[in-house]
């Protein structure tokens, strides 16, 4: 497979999408030929891209030169026929399996033997598209995210049939275009859409059990670094899109209910609740619903204690020592504890492992897991057991505060919000990697360019504990009885390599 560093580049599908990538292969110094079957599509999309070059020129991204010069690089083309020298055709049209056959079965007539064929689908199988063409082998995904210029992330996805070469060389023209590629085995979602899926249904979830409102969990997982909620996010993408995306991927894997759509999300899609497009979602547009989570207020000194405890022997206890004794406050260090959190007395502020306070004992309080080092002022969750007194449910939050938290209480939920959306993504990455969809590397990077996660699924793992992810996860499927919790093999796997170091 020879390079592809000078090759023309035909783009098919001058909407959003196909009009980025028009704009990245002509910055990158290509010869672009953009077609729409939509008469004059692609000599609108030529004309916005000029009033976008002409905003980058004014902020200083381009000199009017080089913007000048990557625009006569672009030229709209009325019939397919004019792109038989391309090296490469990229199609972003509709996203239906027997329409992009089509154009691609169309372009195979039209193109040499040893043009690439690249898709930009976002979930139809890459095998499907190359499904009775002359030549399957050339036919390869070249996901990008929207928006297209900004977004670093390609997906360079192999279905059954492509030649490796052509994934590879496909790989490095996405890097000679300032992307960052990964690469990615064709199956359900790929990479993002697959492991982003339990960022939004554990949300969904707790919503369906009244765990929290909408603006409690957004500001948790805020809390957590991520730069918007599950809710206001699933608000911007569309209700409707992400439950079409979740639907996609649950019938792809032959109803696996670990991808089960959630009920509450179709009724909303059922009555036009599809976030800020139609005017409401999880969030009112028309007016301010999207309250701001109160700060609780740091108590002036600490609830009464004879003693107090700090149980485990990890950072987070470390942390929690730290802030006590910068308070000039005397405790006992228990490190062989079984447990992580403050102990007051008999009564037992914990960290999350997967099981409800009400299950651990009488004045129990549980909280969420602190992702971030830097802890100050982040909302997070806490619960407190069913039998718990009315003394303890008041100096929970009091004593989170002052380590330095904004506790925010939910109900008794297991594995509350962070500590269990967390061990999912990781437990879906994971899967990822154990069934060849990606590497390791290459799903951390994908989260963190694709979604933009503060983090890629791996590197929470190697800060967190196989162990302690894999109890959590076998105690939310104790409490919900199902498949959805079930752990990948590849996790178990991990804890008996780790043992045998």
């Amino acid at each position: 497979m020879s390079k592809l560093d000078e090759a023309t580049v035909v783009v098919v599908g001058a909407g959003i999408m196909g009009a980025g990538i028009a704009q990245v292969a002509a910055q990158a110094g290509h010869r672009v030929l953009l077609h729409d079957a939509r008469a004059d599509a692609a000599g609108q999309a030529l004309d916005k891209l000029r009033g976008t070059f002409d905003k980058l020129v004014a902020k200083g991204k381009f000199t009017a030169d080089e913007a000048q010069a990557i625009l006569a690089r672009i030229a709209p083309i009325d019939s397919l026929d004019a792109a038989a020298e391309a090296g490469i055709a990229v199609e972003a049209i509709v996203e239906d399996l027997e329409v992009k056959r089509g154009l691609l079965r169309e372009l195979e007539g039209i193109v040499g033997a040893d043009c690439v064929l690249a898709t930009n689908t976002s979930s139809i199988s890459i095998t499907a598209l190359a499904g009775g063409l002359e030549y399957p082998g050339r036919v390869v995904g070249m996901h990008f995210f929207n928006p297209v210029p900004i977004m670093q992330l390609v997906e360079v996805v192999a279905g059954l049939q492509t030649d490796p070469a052509v994934a590879d060389t496909v790989f490095a023209l996405a890097e000679a275009w300032g992307k960052t590629a990964v690469h990615a085995r064709s199956t359900p979602g790929f990479i993002v859409n697959r492991i982003a899926r339990p960022f939004y249904a554990e949300t969904l979830r707790l919503l369906e059990e009244r765990a929290a409102t909408p603006a409690v969990l957004d500001a948790c997982l805020r809390g957590a670094g991520f730069r918007m909620g599950p809710c206001e996010l699933m608000d911007l993408i569309g209700i409707d899109t992400n439950f079409s995306v979740t639907q996609s991927v649950y019938e792809a894997n032959f109803y696996d209910k670990r991808y089960a759509p959630s009920l509450l999300q179709r009724e909303m899609v059922a009555g036009g609740l599809y976030g800020r497009k139609s005017g409401r979602g999880f969030y009112d547009y028309a007016g301010d619903d999207k309250a701001e989570i109160a700060k609780f207020p740091l108590p002036e000194a600490p609830p009464s204690f004879d003693t107090l405890a700090v149980h485990g022997d990890e950072p987070l206890a470390d942390r929690i020592a730290a802030a006590l004794k910068s308070r000039g406050l005397h405790f006992e260090r228990v490190r062989d504890s079984d447990w992580s959190g403050l102990q007051a007395d008999s009564a037992r502020l914990r960290l999350t492992d997967g099981r409800c306070a009400a299950e651990l004992g009488r004045d129990v309080a549980v909280f969420d897991l602190p992702l971030s080092d830097d802890s100050s002022g982040m909302a997070l969750a806490w619960s407190h057991s069913a039998r718990a007194s009315a003394e303890w449910v008041a100096a929970a939050p009091q004593w989170l505060a002052l380590l330095g938290f904004n506790p925010v209480r939910i109900e008794d939920a297991p594995g509350l919000v962070v500590a269990r959306t967390i061990a999912m993504l990781i437990n879906e990455a994971a899967d990822a990697v154990q069934q060849g969809v990606c590497s390791e590397d290459g799903a951390d990077a994908a989260m963190k360019l694709g979604v933009n996660y503060p983090a890629g699924p791996f590197e929470w793992l190697d800060g967190w504990n196989t162990r302690a992810v894999i109890e959590l996860l076998d105690r939310l499927d104790t409490h919900y009885r199902g498949e959805r919790y079930r752990v990948s093999p590849w996790l178990r796997q991990r804890t008996w390599r780790e043992k045998s170091q």
